[in-house]
């Protein structure tokens, strides 16, 4: 039988670069040690067995209440994040169970209706709304249980979660693992979906990425992943070529000039209705905050009513935002 302390001695058997749970810089409230998880792997049971983990399957990706059954959602993105993820960490020799907490706590914090709802909150709540950071409120205050305030998450994925997205880097290699794949993750199934919804073909690429990549789904994240590990193997970053990297960015640009601002994919009555839906409801709830449900009116006091409401309306999935604004407002 494998015990704590085993798999602890198994971690040096890594690389010198990579992260170890016992030397972790620990959580903001001690806790005793499991007998048979490290630090890292208690880390991302929380995270899976979270409410705001569920919620991501009702999250909309890119493509608002889509018909077919096949589409990516928020909850299925995160899933590949963490294996592009656990592919490039397990090739590097680096820490499997970090990156896996990382890449699947990453995106907690996302609201209903994808980047568009992101949007729409960060113009309306004072101070603004990035994902990053609420993922980071989510798992340190609002994901809490009778027996403390949020999951009390070691240092090193709290850092990863923050530090996915935004100017800084994470401390860790596993966290720049998972920025990475978030991007390669993120560029590949939606230019999937796009194709099989028929917004584009494979006729519209770039043709240096093609070139580069490949036609296939699985090419082209084979070819970024396969450089990923190739360029990073024995460095202190994790980074692609730059022939890889401007290529895949011209993908990236391709993406939100053809999909992500498309009106074949949002269409212009869709993008009002849920401004007006997300809008609405954090108006109500500011005003009206014995509404909210208690375990978030509990955080009204420290934190203050619109913050508690912004933290409301971003945890809901796309269909329960709909139909509490049916059920206020009509």
């Amino acid at each position: 039988m494998l015990l704590r302390e085993d798999l602890e001695k198994r971690e040096y058997e890594l690389s010198d670069l990579a992260a170890k749970s016992r030397e972790s810089r620990g959580r903001v409230h001690e806790e005793k040690p499991c007998e048979l998880r490290t630090e890292f792997q208690r880390d991302r049971d929380r995270i899976i067995h979270s409410k705001a983990f569920r919620r991501l399957m009702h999250k909309t990706q890119v493509f608002l209440a889509p018909e077919g059954d096949h589409y990516r959602t928020r909850l299925t993105h995160t899933l590949e994040v963490a294996q592009v993820a656990r592919t490039i960490t397990r090739a590097l020799n680096l820490n499997e169970d970090l990156t896996e907490a990382i890449a699947l706590g990453h995106d907690l914090g996302h609201t209903p209706f994808g980047h568009n709802g992101e949007a729409i909150l960060d113009k309306i709540h004072p101070g603004g709304f990035r994902h990053n950071e609420q993922s980071l409120r989510v798992v340190d205050i609002l994901e809490s249980s009778n027996k403390r305030q949020g999951m009390n998450l070691t240092f090193e994925v709290r850092d990863g979660i923050l530090n996915h997205s935004g100017k800084n880097l994470p401390i860790t290699l596993e966290g720049e693992v998972v920025r990475i794949s978030d991007r390669i993750a993120y560029i590949n199934h939606d230019i999937d979906d796009a194709i099989r919804s028929g917004v584009i073909s494979l006729d519209d690429f770039p043709k240096e990425a093609i070139s580069l990549f490949g036609e296939r789904h699985s090419q082209r994240i084979n070819s970024m992943v396969k450089n990923v590990i190739e360029f990073s193997d024995g460095k202190d970053h994790i980074l692609m070529d730059d022939e890889h990297w401007n290529i895949m960015n011209l993908l990236r640009d391709f993406m939100f000039q053809n999909v992500y601002r498309s009106k074949d994919v949002k269409k212009e009555e869709d993008l009002i209705m849920l401004e007006k839906v997300i809008t609405s409801l954090y108006t109500y709830y500011c005003e009206n905050p014995g509404e909210l449900p208690s375990d978030f009116q509990r955080n009204i006091e420290t934190d203050g009513t619109a913050e508690v409401a912004k933290d409301f309306v971003a945890s809901m999935t796309d269909r329960y935002a709909v139909t509490a604004y049916r059920r206020i407002f009509t």
